[in-house]
């Protein structure tokens, strides 16, 4: 299988815990603004992104957290390629809501706020 991304997060917005409790994690690459790096785990690019996007059924893991992608909303992969940024929600649905998201397997949320810290590797694919 393929790694469509595998990256390091590098830093953890104060607001990101209450976020990851309701099932949601957004992304940006370093440099984000100060405002959107509150709610954001900021990401350095290990390998990828890939050209290619993601299909359902795709393995994501943050951390020893294993899941796998659901849904990829119409604009969210070209928002990983272009600007490191995408709004990945565990709530286990087969279609996206919003056109940037990104939709996995429904997750322990106390495990997922327990895996978001600086260093933690991040991968989609394998």
């Amino acid at each position: 299988m393929t790694v469509y991304l595998k990256t390091r997060i590098t830093a953890v917005g104060p607001e990101v815990a209450d976020l990851a409790e309701g099932g949601v994690v957004i992304l940006f690459a370093d440099g984000a603004p100060e405002e959107l790096a509150e709610v954001s785990i900021l990401h350095k690019s290990l390998d990828g992104p890939a050209d290619n996007q993601p299909e359902a059924g795709t393995p994501i893991r943050i951390g020893a957290l294993d899941t796998t992608i659901t849904a990829v909303g119409e604009t969210a992969w070209k928002k990983v390629r272009d600007i490191g940024h995408v709004v990945i929600s565990f709530n286990g649905a087969a279609a996206a809501e919003r056109p940037g998201e990104i939709c996995a397997g429904v997750v322990d949320t106390a495990a997922l706020v327990a895996a978001l810290s600086s260093g933690t590797e991040i991968t989609i694919g394998e």
